[in-house]
């Protein structure tokens, strides 16, 4: 039988192994231009990954390249990156950094020619790191939105839809800037189901607006749409994106791939749910718990999922992401008796807006929890589910990865 260290240490190895499989040092370099074009190349690029794709192009190619990233405070791991300037600005809810780097890049893009090409380097993160409102849309009010959205439970996908009719920059706006080169898109895909024109709200892609959706879809989640932004989000211009070659370069599925193997090697049977999981984390919590029961007899299990879950915010002050809610509600859901230890974390290294990425679980939590005097209910109502972790001990700390696939989970069942 595997002792608890044993199986936490293959959990987390399992678990930076996969995220090492997406990290741009081992998947961008074989869809670089080998050959420099006539003119400039100039890389522009937001997300979490931002600043590792930006040191990679760097390095890797043997022409000058210059421009412009942007990443998540904290995501800029100090790698070279040449002519490439790296700012950092707020994540989830961008700040007076995402607007006035976002003016910047902006401007960078309409200075380029056709001798020139562009590389947009795009990751998850990138809808609140790049922040151009559109006119009649002020910043304070887009940071209100944000906020609202996010605590309402709306799925990423609807909040960036809107997001994307509130911007300059986002659904093909930076392309459209740039329309007088040739351009290229590497994306580092973070949203389930892989469609590279949803990461980072697709600043380089092509976007269909549907403004009477976007308002439909702001009230639908409790935000009221008065006259003057109900006529600015109608009266914003579309955005054309210059067609162009687009290579998702990592997807979460890839890193369920990697953990997969590197779990059966380990002699486990392995249910790979797949990189497409989103719902609400205690829903997911009880599916897991479900499938965990029906493992097969006198053979260890292991399952594996990715996505995006929600979490909607009923209350304030607490603190804790995503996976510690999927955690709290599985440490809830399993029986008593049933050996298992697992993982659950954000593969960019942070879970919500604490610097954990995530955390363990296994059979003894619960009775540790209650041995401790934690009211693990209030908890997961009050959504401070660090606490908990924390008080536990079973907080898992990476720091940024440098990558960003969404979540991944692991259940190690015996």
């Amino acid at each position: 039988m595997r002792g608890v260290v044993t199986r936490r240490e293959l959990l987390l190895d399992s678990f930076n192994h996969g995220v090492w499989r997406c990290q741009p040092q081992a998947c961008l370099l074989p869809y670089l231009p080998v050959s420099p074009p006539a003119g400039r190349t100039l890389v522009l690029g937001a997300g979490k990954a931002a600043a590792s794709m930006a040191s990679v192009v760097h390095c890797s190619l043997d022409y000058p390249v210059e421009g412009l990233v942007v990443t998540r405070y904290g995501h800029n791991p100090g790698q070279p990156t040449g002519g490439i300037r790296v700012i950092e600005a707020g994540h989830p809810v961008p700040d007076e950094s995402s607007e006035s780097v976002a003016l910047e890049m902006l401007a960078l893009a309409g200075s380029v020619t056709a001798d020139d090409r562009v590389l947009f380097l795009v990751s998850g993160g990138g809808s609140a790191l790049l922040l151009a409102p559109i006119d009649g849309v002020k910043l304070r009010q887009k940071q209100e939105i944000t906020r609202h959205l996010l605590a309402s439970g709306a799925p990423i996908e609807v909040i960036n839809f809107i997001r994307k009719h509130l911007s300059r920059i986002k659904g093909g706006g930076l392309s459209c800037a740039a329309a007088a080169a040739p351009q290229i898109t590497f994306v580092i895909s973070d949203v389930v189901g892989d469609r590279p024109d949803l990461v980072a709200s697709g600043p380089s892609l092509p976007f269909e607006r549907e403004p009477a959706r976007a308002i439909e879809l702001l009230e639908a989640y409790g935000w009221k749409v008065d006259p003057p932004l109900a006529e600015a989000i109608h009266k914003a211009r579309a955005q054309q994106a210059r067609p162009h070659d687009v290579h998702t370069i990592a997807t979460g599925h890839q890193a369920l791939s990697a953990i997969q193997h590197r779990l059966s090697a380990q002699g486990y049977e392995v249910l790979n749910l797949g990189s497409e999981i989103d719902g609400a984390a205690g829903d997911a919590a009880l599916l897991h718990a479900r499938l965990m029961q029906d493992r097969l007899p006198d053979r260890p299990l292991a399952i594996v999922s990715g996505g995006e879950l929600t979490v909607e915010v009923k209350a304030t002050g607490g603190r804790g992401g995503r996976n510690l809610e999927f955690l709290a509600a599985l440490m809830q859901a399993v029986p008593e008796g049933l050996a298992y230890t697992a993982l659950a974390c954000d593969s960019d290294g942070i879970d919500g807006t604490e610097e954990n990425a995530g955390a363990f679980l296994d059979s003894t939590s619960r009775q540790r929890a209650v041995a401790m005097g934690l009211d693990i209910e209030s908890l997961r109502s009050a959504h401070d589910t660090y606490a908990l972790f924390s008080a536990l001990g079973d907080l898992v700390t990476t720091g940024p990865t440098g990558t960003n696939v969404n979540d991944i989970r692991i259940i190690l069942v015996e």
